[in-house]
């Protein structure tokens, strides 16, 4: 099967490189791109930034070359059922506001429900309680880009994800601030805002960072066993 992997970030996929073989670069105009073989399974791995537009254009990038017969988005999201925890890894059974079909893949995840992909990153405990209430129980940034292509071109969706980020947590660093149109979150006015309360600010990206490696590690294992 040939799979189309789809994230925001090459950190994403860093557990699913420790378990993936023949692993070697393809030259497309995205941020980041790696062709592998896991699981028996053909797949194209595509990082081009946070947002729908850039999760958009890393699946037309890709399949321009690439026939897919599924594609995955895949990566971090933000809890928003308080039963969640980190590095839980869940699927998405719809996304919110969307008409696009979620498929299922097995073995099952954690948990599975709708969620919500939205513009900028869910930084506090009120809009997360804001965003549950529609019903979801995560929020991402990048799903909608992808079921927009993907549903276009009648190919099978799935949206795994995996929790850097609890329900009831307001993230002390304003990442919406640092977020620039390319995707991507300059680092110097994250690190220039940490300036403003250091010991809580540097001590959340060190927890964020932590969490990161975990959840990618827990989301590459669950991939790798997946059944599509």
């Amino acid at each position: 099967m040939k799979l189309l992997l789809v994230a925001s970030d090459r950190m994403e996929f860093q557990g699913i490189l420790s378990r993936a073989a023949n692993v070697r670069p393809v030259e497309l105009v995205v941020d980041w791109s790696r062709s592998a073989q896991l699981n028996g399974n053909h797949v194209l791995l595509v990082a081009n930034g946070a947002g729908a537009r850039r999760a958009t254009a890393a699946v037309d990038a890709a399949l321009a070359g690439f026939r897919a017969d599924a594609v995955v988005s895949m990566g971090f999201c933000g809890a928003l059922d308080e039963g969640l925890e980190i590095a839980d890894v869940i699927a998405a059974t719809a996304i919110v506001g969307s008409s696009a079909a979620c498929s299922r893949c097995t073995p099952a995840p954690r948990a599975s429900g709708p969620i919500c992909s939205i513009d900028h990153v869910a930084g506090t405990a009120v809009e997360k309680r804001q965003l549950r209430a529609s019903g979801a129980i995560a929020v991402e940034m990048e799903a909608a880009g992808v079921a927009e292509r993907a549903a276009s071109l009648s190919l099978p969706l799935y949206v795994i994800k995996a929790v850097t980020d609890l329900a009831g947590e307001t993230m002390a660093n304003d990442f919406n601030a640092a977020l620039r149109f390319d995707g991507h979150f300059d680092t110097m006015k994250v690190f220039t805002g940490t300036l403003r309360h250091p010991t809580v600010r540097i001590r959340e990206l060190l927890r964020l960072r932590n969490r990161c490696v975990q959840a990618a590690r827990v989301l590459g294992e669950f991939i790798a066993d997946c059944r599509f």
